[in-house]
């Protein structure tokens, strides 16, 4: 039981440290820089209203962003690498080799938060900490990466209790499910309590339903929309989606490789990172803000429609906007 990891946990992690195993997930204020000019990055975020927001702000130092996705590439000269870090000091997050999935989907998500603002990544929030927690293991060859559930629950466990404020998981079960996993729900409730936000990549399978990881209301899972600002034919969408969740560019989306260059890539793994940007810009230009009025914010500026089960696009200055009110 997740309640036995949580208490294992705290032994090692001290009082205030806040299933499944087969089953598993798959990667499914500064002022601005000057950006690169490049089309479809720009556009990808002018999709979300993301740059009148990082126009203001690059992002604190403050604000935790764990990554739960594979290895980064430490060395590559467009990320910016300065606030990269791993939790505790147990889990490798730098790559150990460049050329595998892990490290290629990994360094990819980190871009799209944390390359430079000069670089042809999107580069929302440079400036905030990213905490990285592998939960895809670095294999040869090019198969997609996968983690089972309890290794997830406890990366969730570790980077709340390390100070995340905001947690990516660019991760989805393989296909939708009405399967429980009593830890994953355990877990994704304490970081609920402890104000965290879990921004969850929804899936590219194509169908409509849900998963124990997209149904939980401490979770915001994230559809990937194109260019025409339709969601994508491959991302799943489900009624908790279409309830509390979120779209977000997806589509032809330009970010950094271990190779050292550029890689276009599709998928609702692509798109959550740009919700996980915005709530960590607006964390850092609203320090004192709840993480409930953080997620009312970025839920107000999209309006949805009943019984709906595809979510509205995110709108991050309808988001700080409504902020600025409040």
């Amino acid at each position: 039981m997740i309640k036995g990891i949580i208490s294992r946990h705290e032994a090692m992690s001290g009082p205030d440290a806040g299933g499944s195993p087969n089953r598993s997930l798959r990667h499914s204020s500064t002022p601005m820089t000057t950006r690169m000019p490049t089309a479809a990055t720009d556009k990808a975020l002018d999709l979300v209203r993301l740059p009148p927001v990082m126009a203001l702000s690059r992002g604190s130092r403050d604000v935790i962003v764990a990554l739960l996705d594979g290895p980064v590439f430490m060395e590559h000269p467009d990320l910016d690498a300065h606030g990269v870090f791993g939790v505790s000091g147990t889990h490798a997050f730098a790559c150990r080799e460049p050329a595998n999935a892990a490290c290629r989907h990994g360094t990819f998500v980190a871009g799209i938060l944390k390359a430079t603002r000069e670089s042809s990544a999107p580069a929302i929030c440079p400036g905030c900490s990213l905490m990285v927690r592998p939960i895809f293991q670095e294999v040869a060859g090019d198969e997609l990466p996968s983690a089972n559930i309890r290794d997830v629950a406890m990366a969730i466990l570790e980077s709340v209790d390390a100070g995340a404020r905001v947690i990516n998981l660019s991760a989805a079960t393989a296909e939708p499910t009405m399967r429980e996993e009593p830890e994953l729900h355990e877990v994704l409730s304490y970081a609920s309590r402890r104000g965290v936000l879990v921004i969850a990549a929804g899936g590219n399978q194509g169908t409509v339903g849900s998963s124990a990881l997209t149904r939980h209301p401490g979770v915001l899972p994230v559809v990937a929309y194109d260019a025409r600002s339709q969601p994508m034919r491959h991302s799943n969408v489900g009624g908790s989606m279409g309830k509390w969740g979120l779209g977000a560019p997806g589509e032809g989306i330009i970010s950094l490789g271990p190779n050292r260059s550029p890689l276009t890539l599709a998928g609702t793994s692509f798109a959550a990172p740009f919700v996980t940007g915005a709530v960590a810009l607006l964390w850092s230009l609203f320090p004192s803000t709840s993480a409930t009025e953080i997620r009312s914010a970025i839920r107000a500026g999209a309006p949805r429609w009943p019984r709906s089960v595809v979510p509205p696009l995110l709108d991050a200055w309808g988001a700080y906007r409504y902020l600025q009110r409040v």
